[in-house]
């Protein structure tokens, strides 16, 4: 027998192993390394969805290590890498991303950029043009699938994104757009009992065990996007999501992190968290809880800087860590780790990519995660300050971690393992250890025998009505009302009263979205109000004559601000002002006090949907604070109307 057909012998093998297996208990009676997939009750949980996948599959260890025998080392060592590639297509690129691989990579298309460094995955961005649109992306992920086919190995592909919604999404409409992390942390429902609230009417309540909890609708709703985020992945190809971030945001400043967190209350962070491990995994998708050791009181973002986290060791253990302890028990397949310096964990003052004590010590010794540990993308400035590119992925291969993410120069971070391994600072049993968890990752999600992706059964997954129904009535419950004194809400869109929207409109996330002052203004009108929308510029001048003038606020900062501008002005024309915002909360602490405060932690279009129908009464507002806003709101904190 030849020595490729020798190798998909055993590749054979592990795949029908693993089929068999389906069901099987493995690791913790679940299906993830540490838990298992089930889900965690509530409405919805057991609802039967389109595309629904078999329980995670128990992979069979013993043929998985004959694959990993059978192996050159460079096929071993291109099993680590997550590489990104430009194009659309895997074989014919436009000119651009064809030239882009040739400068990077050496070859013109992703295919063979597969080939030549025997990579263990690919990670979309839409940057990189590889997520057009869904038909696209399956095409995209079958040629993928079909070239690692047919190179040395013949070993499947991991094809990965950062899908986490809200405020992160690669993948835009016609995929379903679901809320992001910190409006599902501020989703209660109508569930909660009703008290006194500091700001007018009625506070929307403390149904859960304390101010910041999250309670069994909050949960539930996290576990049902998740689960539709993950059967659209699927459906697309996609077997790992970068997602759910685990990071507890107690710091205001957090450049990078902010609503992309759960919250600040790190018990509610913990099961909401879990909820979405599950979710993703029961459709068939590896979740991977992020930022490990945690990146959440940071005041510098880790893709341009080096963050410094100054928790000591008991207040990590109080506050980052029951996430991440949590998603390890839930089952997660993969954890990602930050690059920020944590002295309390490791005082070298390498970054916890890089750290041993914090990778193997805490995550692998302390929690028992026994899955696969993905570094943060190694082209981010935050883990190549203190070390070269050659260095980095090394190291991070020292420390314990297994999938080396996005290098900066894939050719040199290849050569430079291979040169490790060869030198003996590398053994080759380090290199198998984590080639077998990805390995078995592989077979755990069914890449072994359903590498391939129909393309065709797009229109019978990705953005169906069911789950954009699903979207919103998700939604529905995150707008958090934070001051009504003067009763203004809910507008009578009976009487159609004119409404001038303006103020911030960013870019959006999935670059499918938006305007969303013209969002919001299209939806009050929808509803029975005149709304239009104008640009600050000219809304001083368009607001009289109004009955409200609502502000979107993009991350407002402390002190002069051309938006604290804009509202002192409007404010000066007696015209009553609501303000929207419309990522962090934490803006109507930096602002006058306007006639109504709202958050919607998010921008998007399903956001402000949901907005738009508190302001008018279509809905009653139910959403809670998942943060303190300092100096004016606490944890918990929203209101309802009476």
């Amino acid at each position: 027998m030849s020595y490729h057909a020798s190798r998909r012998s055993l590749l054979t093998a592990a795949a029908m192993a693993a089929v068999t297996a389906a069901g099987v208990a493995s690791y913790a009676a679940g299906g993830g390394p540490g838990g298992g997939d089930g889900g965690d009750g509530g409405p919805h949980a057991d609802d039967p969805r389109p595309g629904d996948r078999p329980p995670a599959r128990a992979p069979d260890r013993a043929a998985l290590r004959r694959l990993v025998a059978g192996m050159s080392l460079p096929e071993k060592v291109g099993q680590l890498f997550v590489s990104r590639a430009y194009g659309h297509s895997a074989t014919d690129p436009d000119a651009a991303d064809a030239e882009q691989n040739l400068k990077l990579f050496g070859v013109r298309t992703a295919a063979e950029l597969v080939a030549r460094y025997h990579l263990g995955g690919i990670i979309y961005f839409s940057w990189a043009h590889n997520t057009r649109g869904p038909q696209q992306i399956a095409e995209l992920s079958a040629a993928l699938q079909r070239a690692a086919a047919a190179a040395g190995s013949g070993i499947p592909l991991m094809l990965s994104t950062d899908q986490e919604h809200g405020a992160v999404a690669r993948i835009g409409k016609p995929a379903t757009l679901l809320p992001g992390a910190m409006a599902l942390g501020a989703r209660h429902g109508a569930s909660g009992t009703a008290g006194t609230g500091p700001s007018g009417n009625a506070s929307a309540g403390a149904g859960a065990s304390g101010p910041g909890a999250a309670d069994a609708t909050a949960t539930a709703e996290a576990r049902r996007a998740a689960r539709i985020a993950g059967a659209e992945l699927a459906a697309m190809g996609i077997r790992q999501d970068y997602a759910p971030v685990a990071d507890v945001n107690v710091n205001p400043a957090n450049p990078v992190i902010g609503v992309r967190s759960f919250g600040s209350d790190p018990q509610a962070v913990a099961a909401l968290v879990a909820a979405q491990v599950r979710g993703y995994q029961g459709a068939g998708v590896a979740a991977t809880a992020k930022h490990f050791p945690g990146h959440g009181d940071t005041e510098t973002d880790s893709h341009v800087g080096l963050p410094v986290m100054r928790h000591s060791r008991a207040q990590w253990e109080e506050l980052d860590e029951p996430p991440f302890r949590a998603a390890v028990e839930a089952g997660v397949d993969a954890v990602m780790t930050a690059h920020i310096v944590f002295p309390a964990l490791d005082p070298s003052g390498d970054p916890a990519t890089l750290s041993r004590p914090i990778v193997t010590g805490i995550l692998r010794e302390r929690l028992g995660f026994r899955g696969v540990v993905v570094t943060d993308a190694l082209d981010m400035a935050g883990v190549r300050q203190k070390y070269g590119d050659d260095r980095v992925p090394v190291l991070a291969l020292k420390a314990g971690c297994d999938q080396l993410l996005n290098p900066p120069d894939l050719g040199l971070a290849h050569r430079s393992v291979l040169a490790a391994v060869e030198a003996g600072e590398l053994t080759q049993d380090r290199i198998e250890e984590s080639v077998l968890r990805i390995l078995e990752l592989k077979a755990r999600r069914g890449l072994f025998d359903a590498a391939h992706t129909a393309a065709g059964q797009m229109d019978a997954m990705v953005g169906i009505p069911a789950h954009l129904t699903a979207a919103d009535e998700i939604a529905a419950g995150t707008t958090t009302l934070l001051a009504n004194p003067v009763k203004l809400l809910p507008l009578d869109a009976t009487a159609g009263p004119r409404v001038l929207v303006t103020g911030a409109d960013p870019a959006s996330p999935s670059g499918t979205t938006g305007p969303p002052t013209a969002v919001l203004a299209r939806e009050l009108t929808a509803l029975g109000c005149a709304a239009t929308a104008v640009p600050p510029a000219r809304a001083v001048a368009a607001a009289p004559g109004n009955a409200a003038v609502l502000v979107c606020t993009y991350n407002v900062p402390e002190g002069d601000d051309p938006q604290r501008t804009l509202v002192t002005e409007l404010l000066a024309t007696g015209v009553p002002v609501v303000v929207v915002a419309i990522r962090n909360p934490y803006d109507p602490a930096r602002l006058p006090t306007c006639a109504a405060e709202l958050a919607t932690y998010t921008w998007t279009d399903v956001e402000m949907r949901a907005a738009a129908r508190v302001v008018t009464g279509a809905a009653r507002p139910s959403g809670r604070l998942p943060v303190p806003v300092p100096g004016r709101y606490p944890l918990g904190h929203g209101l309802s109307y009476d």
